[in-house]
């Protein structure tokens, strides 16, 4: 009975394993075949390697021909780089050299400058000056003779300044401001005003003057004396007494006011002008 038993389980086996076999064929996959070419120069039937016998079992000599690296280097090609640019001896180099910025000049002034201790010290080179504006400084002084050649200068503005003198003036003077300053009846020239055949606008109002600087100019269109110390006048101020025709047309603006001065005194010396002064007529 057992050999029964034994002998139908083998069959079973041999049924099960015919079974498998022809499902394993279908899987299978061609493996690429070897070459066996490169070794047929390798003598292996003795390949006991020793330092003694290594050129015996190994042929080198056909070595190159088993493994070719030439297609792994690469490729070089002669001239395909410029080469570095030289300079010629003696030739200036074209390569950028950093180089520091110029120092820019600072801008020429045409303000003239003071010299000593004075206000100006004119030199030849201001001579074609024709405005000079010094407003607002601290000016007690004026060098003598500073503006007199400045034979272009036709408006000096000198208010809200220390000065107690008058400076001489160019005779090509058009308007001279120096209000606000200390200047006295006593720091002015005899006659300062006679010769300036141009001036328009003689404005000395906030000063110390005592009296109007007269003889005025035939060319004044504007006068302005406020605010000073000026109690009286003379009868030709303004008008030639001995002319009653003389009339001047020019000097259309006189200020008077904030003077100690009673206008109503002196009615002849208003004759010749196109409009009474301003200031105190009582």
């Amino acid at each position: 009975m057992p050999s029964v038993v034994l002998l139908g389980v083998i069959t079973l086996a041999l049924a099960a394993l015919a079974l498998a076999v022809p499902l394993g064929e279908g899987k299978k996959t061609e493996k690429p075949s070897t070459d066996l070419t490169i070794y047929e120069s390798l003598n292996l039937d003795n390949y006991d390697l020793s330092l003694s016998n290594y050129g015996d079992i190994i042929d080198l000599s056909n070595y190159d021909e088993l493994y070719d690296y030439g297609d792994l280097a690469p490729k070089i090609e002669v001239g395909t780089l410029a080469p570095p640019a030289k300079t010629p001896e003696g030739m200036p180099s074209t390569r950028a050299v950093p180089t520091a910025a110029p120092r820019k000049q600072p801008p020429t002034s045409t303000t003239a400058k003071p010299v000593g201790p004075g206000l100006l010290g004119f030199i030849t080179e201001q001579e074609k000056l024709k405005r000079i504006d010094l407003t607002s400084n601290y000016i007690s002084s004026v060098e003598e003779g500073s503006f007199r050649q400045l034979t272009s200068l036709q408006d000096l503005i000198l208010p809200e300044n220390r000065l107690t003198v008058l400076p001489d003036l160019p005779s090509s003077i058009i308007q001279l401001d120096a209000r606000f300053n200390g200047i006295q009846s006593s720091g002015l020239r005899p006659e300062a005003f006679r010769e300036l055949k141009k001036l328009q606008f003689l404005h000395l109002s906030d000063n110390e003057l005592d009296y109007i600087p007269a003889p005025l100019p035939e060319s004044l269109r504007s006068l302005h004396l406020q605010n000073n110390n000026i109690q009286t006048m003379h009868q030709d101020t303004f008008c030639d007494s001995q002319d009653l025709t003389h009339i001047r047309r020019a000097l259309e603006d006189i200020r008077l006011d904030g003077n100690p001065i009673n206008l109503s005194l002196f009615p002849s010396a208003y004759f010749c002008l196109p409009r009474l002064p301003t200031g105190r007529f009582y």
